[in-house]
């Protein structure tokens, strides 16, 4: 490997002094003890080894650009399939874990392998693991994640996610849990073996003790496209009730109950993240005297139906009939719990509120108007066309909110960024001259926490607004 390049004097006209130094350098030899070993990675050997020579169970191995290994060593746990310098992956089929070097030969690590993905190595340790190593680790973080959860847990709230992914030092794992269902998303390639989910099932099925506990896997089949998975399971990985496996349940939030089905909807089935924000948007409504509620992209009713207990008249808009049908389902079961009127509306969200927003009078204002689209950016090369979208919504919203109202807006694209949102919220209220003053900044539910080493982590942005 070649030796990275001396720093070079300044010009001056002068040859570089090429003796000793000016002034000698003493250094006691009997303190000197010897150099500790320093893991280091033999490419032409094919193993990791130290300076002692004694090689390590590794045959195989990833050695990565200098910036990707700057980025683990700041605690980020992704390679990108640009940072890798070279990869041996062994005789016979692609290996799950792979040990990582950075480009002078030191050992940075174990990282699940994706060979084709753009996200080529997912770090799970910063040593070096063996195979049955890893499934303990595994197991250790499942239970902390899950223990880390039951407090989020009582008789009003009995869904949440029990595993987020990197924030729990799990990267490419997501578990949701709905009541007695919990569902198990394997997003990573170094995920995809039958260890792994054997380990999975055990840890969960340990920790959680309702009687009716049936575990399903669902991938997401963009990401199974992506990084090569192997194609799902038609039956559950595990039902306490074996000759009565449940595939649906009615969960509850805040006090709420909602359908779920595991073999519809998005995400796992259904969105955890806002939970938290139901309960605020709730509270503002009736700390405000809301009387009239508009909830955009109402998908299977969260906000519209958590305001529908403190308002008068709630409407839900969705371009999805499968998911307004199970709004209204979610509706008739929480009909005791709720005050207002609540109407449907099937339709796209840009061009309902052009026509509604265009022939907006004082009288057909609405005091609180909800805006929870989709991710508009799911790149960065998306993301000033996203804003362009952010920016209309939200425009047409504001023409059509009474002075004094309050608008909720989302976004969960993770490539738009909080400054990005208040701009674009900003550029828009300018445009129809409206004074809008920011009340709330919120994230997701405390069951996706954010690590502040891992910006990914950090997708869902809510603002909460006063606009006059």
């Amino acid at each position: 490997m070649a030796k990275p390049n001396k720093p070079q004097p300044a010009a001056s006209g002068k040859a570089p002094r090429t003796g000793k130094p000016s002034v000698p350098i003493k250094q006691d030899k009997k303190e000197r003890g010897p150099r500790p070993p320093v893991e280091r990675r033999d490419f032409a050997a094919g193993h990791f080894s130290a300076n002692s020579g004694k090689a390590t169970e590794a045959s195989f191995g990833a050695r990565i650009s200098r910036r990707a290994a700057d980025r683990l060593r700041d605690g980020h746990l992704w390679v990108y399939a640009s940072d890798i310098e070279h990869v041996e992956e062994g005789g016979g089929e692609a290996p799950t874990l792979m040990p990582v070097a950075d480009n002078r030969g030191l050992l940075l690590g174990t990282a699940l392998y994706s060979p084709a993905s753009q996200i080529v190595l997912r770090l799970v340790s910063r040593e070096l693991l063996t195979e049955a190593a890893w499934l303990e680790v595994l197991a250790g973080r499942l239970r902390a994640a899950i223990t880390l959860r039951k407090p989020l847990l009582d008789a009003g709230t009995n869904a949440c996610r029990l595993v987020f992914s990197e924030a729990d030092e799990l990267p490419g794992l997501i578990v949701d849990k709905y009541a007695g269902v919990v569902v198990l998303q394997l997003l990573a390639k170094g995920l995809d073996t039958a260890e792994t989910r054997r380990v999975c099932v055990e840890v969960l099925s340990e920790e959680l003790k309702e009687p009716t506990l049936t575990i399903w896997e669902r991938p997401d089949p963009r990401i199974r496209e992506l990084e090569g998975l192997s194609a799902p399971t038609l039956t559950p990985l595990f039902a306490r009730q074996a000759k009565k496996p449940a595939s649906d349940a009615a969960f509850r939030l805040n006090g709420l109950s909602f359908h779920f089905d595991v073999n519809s909807g998005q995400k796992t089935g259904a969105f955890l993240d806002q939970r938290q924000n139901y309960a605020a948007a709730a509270a503002w409504a009736q700390e405000r005297g809301v009387k009239k509620a508009l909830d955009v992209c109402t998908y299977q009713g969260g906000f519209a139906l958590h305001l529908a207990r403190v308002c008068e008249q709630v409407t839900g808009v969705d371009a999805s009939h499968a998911s307004l049908e199970v709004a209204e389902r979610n509706l008739e079961i929480n009909k005791a719990a709720l005050s207002a009127e609540v109407d449907w509306v099937e339709a796209d969200a840009f061009e309902l509120l052009r026509g509604w927003s265009d022939a907006a009078t004082p009288e057909s204002a609405w005091d609180l108007i909800v805006l929870d689209p989709p991710a508009f950016a799911k790149s960065k090369r998306a993301v000033e066309g996203a804003l362009r979208g952010y920016k209309e919504l939200n425009l047409r919203a504001l023409r059509m909110i009474r002075p004094g109202g309050l608008l909720i807006t989302c976004s969960c694209s993770h490539h738009v960024g909080w400054s990005d949102l208040e701009s674009a919220v900003a550029s828009a209220a300018v445009d129809v001259r409206r004074r809008v003053t920011l009340l709330e900044r919120r994230g997701a539910a405390q069951d996706h926490p954010v690590v502040l080493n891992l910006p990914e982590t950090e997708y869902l942005k809510c603002l909460i607004c006063q606009v006059d």
